[in-house]
């Protein structure tokens, strides 16, 4: 028997997709969580587009998102897992975080 101390740690699983823009010195990255990339969302006069184009340029972890925000100055946030992962970081206060039929948003500026 293996003790499971001694088993590698699992590998990091990829539950978000991250894409970065450069502008200047300005840095935007957007994050959303994979089950929803594609899909639109709208309660009232609120909508919103989980676009591939903005958003799935390729698969990241917590810790490639958490790497990403050190140097960001905007960001956007989309999905349950990857608004509280902002919040857990202190990126994002929970107060100002939007539902739009059911799913979180958030954005951060750092200025």
């Amino acid at each position: 028997m293996i003790a499971m101390s001694n088993m590698p740690e699992e590998t990091e699983r990829k539950e978000m997709y991250l894409k970065s823009y450069q502008q200047g010195k300005e840095t935007l990255i957007a994050v959303c969580d994979c089950d929803i990339l594609g899909k639109k969302f709208a309660e009232g006069h609120l909508k919103i587009d989980v676009s591939p184009d903005f958003f799935g340029e390729y698969k990241a972890s917590c810790s490639d998102v958490e790497a990403a925000l050190a140097s960001a100055t905007m960001a956007n946030f989309v999905g349950c897992k990857t608004v509280e992962h902002a919040i857990s970081l202190g990126y994002v206060d929970r107060d100002c975080v939007l539902s739009i039929d059911g799913i979180l948003y958030a954005q951060m500026v750092r200025m």
